[in-house]
């Protein structure tokens, strides 16, 4: 029953917060739990990133089936600062996902204060939830930050 009543609460935090992404997540595991098919849980949590991210993949590669983005655009990419800046934020970004994913492997009790963080994050500061690697990446490197910060303190 405590999973119940905590994904009520998480609908009204989303209702509340005007985050229509946490109310329908919530929604939709309430309702799953409440006709009974617990039993897909377990593939949801393995595989809903994955799927999460192929959603994801589709939407920002639609401009690319449509034709809106074309060679041109592609080749700016290469050819400008901010191209580069956007080539690299892109490398970047997926090698700080990684360790993200090698923290949670190694320490998986990070993942609630990720989920907390990240409904902070969307009530309080508009945020969009893109992912628990993301967040883990970060997490990693604010944990190295603090970490540095310290042993040059003591």
């Amino acid at each position: 029953m405590t999973g119940e009543i905590i994904l009520v609460a998480l609908i009204i935090v989303g209702i509340v917060g005007r985050s229509p992404i946490i109310s329908t997540a919530a929604c939709m595991l309430l309702i799953i739990k409440l006709v009974h098919l617990d039993r897909y849980l377990p593939l949801l949590e393995r595989r809903g990133l994955e799927l999460g991210l192929l959603c994801l993949t589709f939407s920002v590669l639609v401009p690319f089936a449509t034709g809106r983005i074309q060679w041109k655009e592609i080749l700016a990419a290469f050819s400008s600062w901010p191209g580069w800046l956007a080539l690299l934020g892109g490398a970047l970004a997926t090698y700080v996902n990684g360790k993200g994913l090698e923290m949670l492997r190694f320490d998986p009790q990070l993942i609630v204060g990720m989920v907390i963080g990240s409904i902070l994050g969307i009530v309080f500061l508009r945020g969009i939830p893109v992912g628990p690697l993301m967040a883990a990446g970060i997490t990693v490197i604010l944990y190295k930050l603090l970490t540095f910060i310290a042993d040059r303190v003591t």
